[in-house]
């Protein structure tokens, strides 16, 4: 169940040019999986800001954004420690992590890698190591890869127009690494998405990312189609499993 809460922040520095990295301290009770999302106020915006968690521990959260947009701009040149947001906590439905095979393979595409950490590091926790694949425009984009390797996850980076890593996406390294597994988890944007749908034959699960208005399931402004009805975004999702995605 959701809370709102006042969060101190704890540190807001780039890292890259555009993606920063935001650690709040505050009550995590709320966050029971990871793939969920808060919900930030942000000064002057009419409608808050989500963002997935990265990471949490018993007292903070710690969150990875990409300066998109007026309001990720403004949270971006938010104060240093000890200024306060209010949060929304605890929101989405997370990846499940009881179905995730012997060989789980974790694809992220650019901030859709975040997720996937609080994800690798949970598996790592139940004795089970997963392959990170992740994919960016560029070298200067790239982020993350230093923090997979160290919970001893076997990370390949794919890069669109090859400045770093392998030259090609994320769907790329799954074909020529020639890899085995029996289970996917990914996050990114939808083209990103539906070509690790089609490129996986095994089950999975996909985060979506999708525009919101409330964040908790209240305006529908989220809702899609799925093989099993309407669902929202925000509440039944981010995470869908691939056995009811329509595209």
């Amino acid at each position: 169940m959701q809370k709102q809460g006042i969060y101190t922040i704890q540190e807001n520095a780039p890292l890259t040019r555009e993606v920063y990295r935001m650690v709040l301290a505050g009550n995590t009770g709320a966050i029971t999986a990871p793939g969920q999302f808060v919900n930030i106020r942000v000064e002057g915006c009419y409608l808050r800001r989500p963002i997935s968690v990265a990471d949490w521990d018993d007292n903070t959260i710690t969150l990875i954004y990409k300066v998109v947009g007026e309001g990720t701009r403004r949270l971006s040149r938010m104060g240093g420690p000890g200024a306060a947001l209010d949060l929304l906590v605890g929101l989405g439905n997370g990846y499940d992590l009881d179905c995730c095979g012997k060989a789980p393979v974790l694809l992220g595409g650019g901030v859709g890698v975040p997720p996937l950490y609080g994800l690798a590091k949970r598996l790592w926790r139940r004795g089970i190591t997963p392959t990170a694949l992740l994919g960016f425009g560029s070298a200067d984009e790239v982020f993350g890869e230093r923090e997979f390797c160290a919970l001893g996850c076997p990370t390949m980076v794919a890069t669109v127009d090859g400045s770093y890593g392998h030259k090609g996406f994320v769907t790329d390294l799954l074909r020529e690494a020639g890899m085995r597994y029996d289970y996917f988890y990914t996050c990114g944007p939808e083209p990103m998405l539906r070509a690790v749908y089609d490129a996986c034959d095994c089950s999975g699960q996909l985060s979506f990312e999708e525009r919101m208005g409330c964040g908790f399931g209240a305006c529908m402004g989220c809702s899609c189609k799925t093989k099993y009805g309407t669902k929202r975004i925000c509440k039944d999702g981010p995470v869908l499993k691939k056995e009811e995605v329509v595209w």
